[in-house]
């Protein structure tokens, strides 16, 4: 079964008491019964917000993840976070290869095939991001991109060690601009992703989760969690506000079924 994930990332926001008010708010808002396991929920807050944010999620149904983890454990790294002290801190989850690292911070495909075997050896549940931009959708690059992307990321490595892998596809042109793409767009993107994953994992891909973020929202959630291959989000704006984000994490838990494999 793949129980589907939804995952705030909260990017540079929230201070750790900002943070900490909003994980003991969205807890409250989780079911506790039967439909509890339809679901997993977790908010990826600053480096220096995760450690009392992570305390403030112990004993709910939140669990807490880093932005972003370096490939090395130490070293001279001036600003860098190893996945072990992502780990220390309370982190579950790891965000790798998000679309803004790549575009404002150098990340390529190679780094983050680095980054998320330093998270996998740590035992960290690692959130791969690929997707194309508006100028590479609109070329006609849409499968050409994420072949490159998830290949890549995956590159060397066997099925046996991506039991945990999630994908995070994101239109870039979707990211923070309010626009989104359809429910046909998603599962198109969706389902080549599993179709790659299918080549080089084999039955392993029908239990990886596939999150969809790009101007997630209250009002489109439910739609885009219905299509076969969307297994949850990716959200970032909306994660920032309790109503919104405890509203996608409603329609998670609704009353679809977790998602049979295949």
């Amino acid at each position: 079964m793949r129980k589907r994930f939804i995952a705030g990332n909260w990017k540079l926001n929230l201070t750790a008491a900002e943070g900490v008010a909003l994980v003991q708010g969205l807890a409250k808002t989780l079911p506790t019964d039967g439909r509890s396991a339809r679901a997993e929920v977790a908010v990826c807050p600053t480096a220096l917000a995760l450690s009392e944010v992570a305390k403030a999620a112990a004993g709910t149904a939140v669990g807490v993840g880093g932005q972003n983890c370096h490939w090395e454990e130490k070293g001279a790294f001036t600003g860098e976070v190893s996945a072990s002290l992502l780990k220390a801190a309370g982190a579950r989850y790891v965000i790798i290869g998000h679309s803004e690292r790549r575009q404002f911070f150098g990340e390529t495909d190679q780094t983050v095939n680095k980054r998320l075997k330093a998270a996998l050896a740590q035992g960290l549940v690692p959130i791969v991001c690929v997707g194309e931009t508006l100028p590479e959708r609109d070329g006609g690059k849409l499968q050409e991109v994420l072949t490159r992307q998830v290949k890549g990321a995956i590159e060397g490595m066997q099925a046996s060690q991506l039991e945990s892998l999630v994908v995070a596809y994101e239109p870039v042109w979707a990211i923070g601009t309010g626009r989104t793409a359809t429910s046909a767009q998603a599962q198109e993107a969706h389902a080549f992703i599993r179709g790659l994953l299918t080549q080089a994992l084999g039955v392993l891909a029908t239990r990886v989760r596939i999150q969809y973020g790009g101007s997630v929202k209250p009002d489109n959630a439910h739609e885009l969690l219905s299509m076969p291959d969307v297994d949850g989000a990716l959200v970032g704006g909306a994660s920032l506000k309790l109503a919104d984000f405890a509203a996608i994490c409603a329609a998670a838990y609704s009353d679809t079924p977790a998602k049979a494999a295949p």
